[in-house]
């Protein structure tokens, strides 16, 4: 499959490009079966997950503005060590049973360990023990997620999206970088002055141009060991 950037929903009929075992492979049959998830968001869901389980780890994992809860089902299946995953949107899609029951076909413990949740994201009780994932959350809405996770003190992962450059902080550094950019790294030093160890990393730019993916762990949290 060469387009991975299309936003054309995956089908039944696409269940050939995914015939392999790999995980990725089985998770893409699950996203087939479900016929509402355009396909990058399954390629976008996969980069993701998979890097913040790398690096970050929490006995609860929530998806802030989670949309079709992609995310969050992955990060179920990849990080076993999560006592729970939730999915947390202001309104939660009619997609989000649709992936989670074909999920649960293939992994039948996801339907007791993943829930959601409709709530708007500033109202939701987070812990300092969450690891707190968002996978495009517009605008405005990445700088209240990466706000919530450091006023309790939680492990975050973040891939911002579109960015409106008149009501987002720049930092004066528009003149040497693009606006996206310029609020990205804002977006990193004010972590940094919270008492936040800093990671940045990218998933591949021919699935989304907006593609920088922001770690941060408390400086007193412990590492990620298998």
């Amino acid at each position: 499959m060469r387009d991975r950037a299309s936003k054309k929903k995956l089908l039944v009929g696409a269940l050939r490009h995914y015939a392999g075992e790999t995980l990725f492979d089985r998770i893409g049959r699950a996203v087939c079966r479900a016929e509402c998830v355009p396909r990058k968001e399954l390629y976008e869901s996969w980069e993701v997950a998979r890097r913040v389980r790398r690096r970050l780890t929490g006995q609860r994992i929530v998806d802030l503005a989670c949309g079709h809860g992609l995310v969050a089902q992955i990060m179920a299946i990849l990080d076993d060590r999560a006592t729970e995953v939730v999915g947390v949107d202001r309104k939660l899609p009619q997609s989000v049973k649709k992936v989670a029951a074909s999920m649960a076909e293939t992994w039948p413990h996801l339907a007791s360990r993943v829930r959601f949740v409709q709530s708007k994201i500033e109202r939701f009780e987070l812990r300092a023990d969450d690891l707190i994932v968002s996978a495009h959350a517009c605008g405005k809405l990445t700088d209240i997620v990466l706000e919530r996770a450091a006023e309790v003190g939680a492990q975050v992962a973040v891939l911002p999206c579109c960015s409106c450059h008149r009501h987002l902080d720049r930092g004066g550094l528009d003149g040497w970088l693009d606006g996206d950019m310029a609020i990205d790294v804002v977006r990193a030093l004010r972590l940094r002055e919270r008492g936040y160890e800093v990671w940045t990393q990218t998933i591949p730019e021919e699935i989304t141009p907006k593609n920088r993916l922001l770690f941060g762990r408390p400086a007193a949290a412990p590492a990620v060991s298998d």
